[in-house]
């Protein structure tokens, strides 16, 4: 489908599906596509059929969209040893330039579907699974079958009301049911120093808390995408350290779970959870020194480095290729030259590249021959990490009788007087 494709077009209800025109199959052949089927995580052959039609329509699509998305759509800006930055449409690459899956992780951040417009021009929440569809369609061209896609991707709030858009999960839907994707798990980036936003419902009317967490997709062509979770690991707790230490007692928890002694061997640090907690603080790093300085706009949705390189540890091998197609300050390209790995990243406004070249030089300006990481705001080795901890909610005491609920649930705006009490409070 190309990007021109209605609203309609995405929400449309299908038939109930019918059994039409059967194929034809000797025994060998239909056992051939079971094995086929089961190995990529259908529940049946008709289910595998359906997906090598859609993997041929995209194919058919991206063919004829030739003329939409021309080879002079994307030039290269600036290559290292291992990897390079191009100017221009992402599509270009995905449907021209890049080979077919040729692609081991896709790691991005596109713009947000939010309401209110930001400088580096994200899309409307309400087409923007119609807006996504082909790079959908050119994501599933080049990824290996082995591979994975990797996208960040925060939520918006819906005009005028403290409701929430429910465009990320559409387009969650969208990527597994069109499009042949695997849900393999889901992420959430927990940025402990994001500001209580949005400010209206969290600060004025108080009727929602502060929203921290982005949801990060995690998915693949196949249910089995190499991955190895060792590559990630987190130091032990104070309390685990001290049960390796002591031993510990095989028992029944009251949860039902028996655990067993193997539970008390050291595997060299604890599996991390999918909750991510990585702090966004730069603000005075060499990539914003070095766009002040030659006056440059920063991008002002930049992630951490920390979190491109979780994935690209997790996911990938020295000398797999790395790809981000809205690339923004080069983020994704930066943790990918550091780890060793080839990269692609592409980026529509030259100015992001032109600040990005930082991340690619040393302090006299030549090209560097690993990329620099800033990791908690300051140029930091790799595996020096800031610790976080949460604090419990409801663990401040409070007089209810003194806080009333808002009985509106926010529909009327406090006035001035009333805030100013409660702050003073």
């Amino acid at each position: 489908m190309r990007a021109g494709a209605t609203a309609l077009d995405m929400t449309a209800i299908r038939e109930p599906q019918k059994t039409i025109d059967p194929v034809r199959l000797d025994a060998d052949e239909r056992a051939e596509m079971a094995r086929a089927a089961e190995r990529l995580g259908f529940d049946s052959v008709g289910a595998y059929l359906r997906h090598l039609h859609r993997h041929a329509q995209a194919e058919a699509v991206a063919a004829s969209d030739k003329t939409d998305y021309p080879a002079d759509g994307i030039r290269t800006f600036h290559e290292t040893s291992l990897g390079r930055m191009l100017h221009g449409d992402a599509r270009s690459y995905l449907f021209r330039d890049a080979s077919a899956q040729s692609v081991d992780l896709i790691m991005t951040s596109p713009p947000f579907g939010l309401v209110r417009k930001k400088t580096y021009g994200n899309e409307d929440a309400h087409r923007y699974c119609t807006w996504f569809r082909p790079f959908a369609e050119g994501f599933r061209r080049v990824l290996k079958e082995s591979g994975s896609l990797v996208i960040d991707i925060g939520g918006a709030w819906k005009p005028g009301t403290p409701t929430r858009s429910l465009y990320h999960f559409e387009l969650l839907l969208m990527l597994c049911e069109d499009y042949g994707f695997h849900l393999c798990q889901e992420h959430y980036w927990w940025n402990p120093a994001k500001l209580p936003t949005p400010a209206e419902w969290v600060n004025v009317r108080r009727v929602r808390v502060k929203d921290a967490v982005n949801c990060i997709w995690w998915l693949s062509p196949t249910p089995w995408p190499k991955a190895n979770n060792r590559r990630v690991l987190a130091p032990y707790s104070a309390a685990m350290r001290d049960l390796l230490k002591n031993g510990y007692q095989a028992k029944l928890r009251p949860s039902g779970h028996q655990i067993s002694d193997k539970f008390s061997k050291d595997n060299g640090g604890s599996v991390p959870p999918n909750l991510l907690a990585v702090a966004n603080t730069e603000s005075n790093g060499r990539y914003q020194d070095y766009c002040r300085r030659h006056g440059l706009p920063i991008h002002p949705a930049r992630f951490p480095n920390e979190l491109p390189e979780y994935f690209i540890r997790l996911l990938t091998d020295p000398g797999d290729r790395v790809l981000d197609p809205f690339a923004g300050s080069c983020v994704t390209g930066a943790a990918a030259e550091q780890l060793g790995r080839c990269w692609t990243c592409c980026e529509q406004n030259e100015s992001y590249l032109k600040g990005a070249m930082s991340r690619f030089q040393d302090e006299g300006g030549s090209s560097s021959k690993t990329a620099d990481l800033f990791l908690g705001g300051k140029a930091t080795p790799v595996g020096k990490k800031s610790f976080y901890t949460i604090n419990p909610p409801c663990s401040l005491p409070v007089d209810e009788t003194s806080v009333a609920l808002v009985q509106d649930g926010g529909l009327n705006r406090p006035p001035v007087a009333a805030r100013r009490n409660r702050k003073a409070e």
